[in-house]
């Protein structure tokens, strides 16, 4: 027998959720204001939940003066994005608390370089692609929660006017290569099984650790397989956006086949080469090792 949630006497016993069930374009309109004379400012960033994207990463990572080795191990967490474990990062809280280890009595304390959430906030964005469609399509909707007073302030204006307000059209063009990774990863769904774990390492590498992604590129490996133009290959070097940019295609070329970085006419056989010397060097040391545990008094 159903049940009528609309029923005073009956609990609906499904979750609450501060997402307003509208899909929005760029052109709809949204009513919301937050400044520092509100009275709940701040309160947003004390409880936080709060995933990075690359671009937020890098931002936040130069923001701070340290590598992205550091910023991954003293200012972040990692977290499983799917049932496979795809590694996905949070930002992370002030120590004992829910809070922003970024906010301050003031207010934000990176807020010319914070996350994109962050910047959406009190809208949502995602991205979806609908079954006959093979272009991917993002959308909007309004994220309303009890303590925000934002959505009572005189204000109106449209989704396209609050995302050129905050500053978050280039936060989207430099990650919409790699959310379209994501989201060929969640729909391809069991089609393609689980990642391997080298496959998983590379996709941490190329997301997430771009100094060290940075050194990938520039080892005789990389160099052995791409044909790279020399003047392209020392702005990867110099340029911490156009080198994110390259990150999201290699993954693209490596994960889905999606070739767009040339490979060297020879390159096949140098990685069969390469694989064979390093399987020598295993054997090798294995073969020492052996010698040596024959060698060692019992």
């Amino acid at each position: 027998m159903s049940q009528d949630f609309n029923d005073p006497n009956i609990k609906d016993p499904r979750p609450t959720s501060p997402v307003v069930p509208i899909r929005l374009g760029l052109d709809d309109t949204i009513r919301f204001r937050c400044h520092k004379g509100i009275a709940c400012f701040n309160k947003c960033c004390e409880n936080i939940n709060i995933m990075l994207t690359p671009y937020d990463i890098l931002r936040l990572k130069n923001r701070l003066g340290i590598t992205s080795v550091e910023f991954l191990e003293n200012n972040a967490t990692v977290f499983e994005m799917d049932a496979h474990g795809l590694p996905g990062i949070r930002m992370k809280t002030k120590a004992g608390s829910t809070a922003c280890q970024f906010l301050t009595p003031e207010g934000c304390g990176v807020y010319e370089d914070r996350p994109a959430a962050c910047r959406y906030y009190a809208l949502g964005a995602t991205t979806m692609r609908a079954k006959e469609s093979s272009r991917p399509e993002d959308f909007y909707f309004v994220v309303k929660e009890d303590h925000c007073l934002g959505h009572d302030e005189p204000r109106t204006l449209s989704v396209r006017e609050y995302r050129q307000e905050q500053g978050v059209e280039p936060y989207d063009e430099l990650t919409k290569d790699w959310r379209d990774i994501i989201l060929k990863k969640r729909s391809s769904g069991p089609t393609v099984g689980a990642p391997s774990q080298r496959s998983m390492d590379l996709f941490y590498l190329a997301s997430y650790d771009l100094d060290n992604f940075r050194v990938f590129i520039a080892s005789p490996f990389f160099h052995d397989v791409y044909d790279i133009e020399p003047a392209y290959f020392q702005k990867l070097l110099t340029d911490e956006e156009e080198l994110l940019q390259f990150a999201a295609r290699y993954l693209k070329q490596v994960l889905f086949g999606e070739n767009s970085i040339p490979e060297k006419p020879d390159a096949v056989e140098k990685r069969k080469k390469r694989r064979e010397e390093i399987l020598a060097k295993q054997r090798e040391q294995m073969r020492k090792d052996m010698e040596k545990e024959t060698d060692s008094p019992e």
